[in-house]
């Protein structure tokens, strides 16, 4: 156990705790803002699925600038600015007298996480030796799961013994919380971070990030491998529930099966991937999470959904850490916040994912995992281009 605590840099595992307690915070509310718009402000469909749309919408393209941002100014400044932002952000959330002003917070919500996830990210690299950046990954992706399966429960808890609109303004707290600490914890320690010249302007360095082949097909392979994964919550319950009787449980037993599985499996699959390359823990990774899609379209039984999505998380174990791992590898020591920030490009997929998944379920729902399968697995091609452009 000692071994692990001083594997890293205090102040990472201080970042590393305090990701477990910002995401469990925003986890307890954001899962459940589209019930709140129906349930508690009567906001019709299209209002609601333009509030949920917002934060990825503004988090993609969000990211160049908080990356930027944070590699010109500094990791400190950004993130404690947008952690105090976040937190009246969620207060916000709480007190709203009406459906239309959530598009507006959600748009704030998804720009924060932006400013927030590169600045993060990129102070951990800077107290982190090369040799153990991808375990880095790997941690903090379990850090995430971790939340994933405390907030959500944290917040119905919550709202069974108050109003529904008490979880936003607890995450508010927290988040404010949050970054008192931070605001105490991290000017006890003297950044490491290579700032950029202020020659370097935001459209010089953008065009210099655009133009670096390498990172745009990394983009591109993210992309599809996202467009892939954004099918766990939006066609995969349509479908289970169309082809299970009460699928609305049952999906609820598949949500707890990938989180058991990144928990349980995460570590040890870390150890194994860490004696890869990169490029093979990403090819085996969307292999696995192709297998898992195309089990999908042939279960039509608990059993086997359950089974799918054993399957697909490990894929997901395999994948998504590496994924943010070799951006960081190619970006220049100045430039990390930035390309971090380039790489949430990534997140098109999953705008563009539903809306694919959606029309195949209504016109080709026999091989409609079977096509997406395809589509996430041609992205191995893509990645091995990358990896061979210089």
């Amino acid at each position: 156990m000692q071994k692990m605590v001083n594997y890293f840099h205090p102040l990472v595992w201080i970042i590393l705790c305090g990701t477990i307690f910002v995401r469990t915070a925003s986890f307890m509310a954001i899962p459940f803002l589209a019930l709140y718009l129906h349930n508690e402000l009567e906001a019709s469909p299209l209002i609601i699925g333009i509030t949920i749309g917002m934060a990825p919408l503004f988090s993609t393209f969000g990211g160049l600038i908080g990356g930027y941002l944070t590699d010109r100014f500094g990791r400190k400044s950004v993130i404690i600015t947008t952690v105090f932002v976040w937190s009246l952000t969620f207060t916000g959330f709480a007190f709203a007298p009406s459906a239309i002003f959530f598009v507006v917070l959600n748009a704030l919500n998804g720009l924060c996480r932006s400013f927030f996830e590169p600045g993060t990210q990129a102070l951990m690299i800077d107290f982190t030796e090369n040799e153990k950046k991808r375990r880095l990954f790997s941690v903090r992706y379990t850090a995430i799961n971790i939340a994933a399966v405390i907030g959500p429960l944290l917040g119905v808890w919550i709202a069974d013994f108050s109003s529904p609109a008490i979880p936003f303004a607890i995450t508010g707290i927290m988040y404010a919380m949050y970054g008192v600490f931070l605001f105490v914890v991290l000017n006890r320690y003297e950044m490491k971070q290579n700032k950029l010249s202020n020659t370097q302007h935001v459209f010089t360095i953008f065009k210099a990030v655009f133009q670096d082949q390498k990172l745009l097909l990394f983009i591109a392979g993210g992309i599809l491998v996202v467009l892939g994964y954004s099918q766990f919550d939006s066609t995969l319950p349509q479908f289970i529930n169309m082809n299970v009787e009460d699928g609305v449980k049952l999906f609820s037993y598949v949500i707890i099966a990938n989180s058991i599985t990144v928990l349980a499996l995460q570590l040890p699959l870390t150890m194994m991937i860490e004696k890869m390359s990169i490029y093979t823990s990403l090819k085996m990774g969307i292999i696995i999470f192709s297998v898992g899609l195309f089990l999908f379209g042939l279960s039509d039984s608990a059993w086997m959904f359950i089974a799918s999505m054993i399957v697909f998380s490990i894929g997901e174990i395999f994948c998504f850490p590496m994924m943010n791992a070799v951006i960081e590898e190619i970006a220049p020591e100045d430039q990390k916040g930035t390309y971090l920030g380039a790489a949430q490009l990534k997140n098109i997929g999953g705008f563009i994912g539903p809306i694919f998944g959606g029309w195949l379920l209504t016109s080709a729902i026999d091989f409609m995992f079977a096509i997406i399968a395809a589509v996430m697995f041609s992205s191995i091609f893509i990645y091995r281009k990358a990896l061979r452009t210089s």
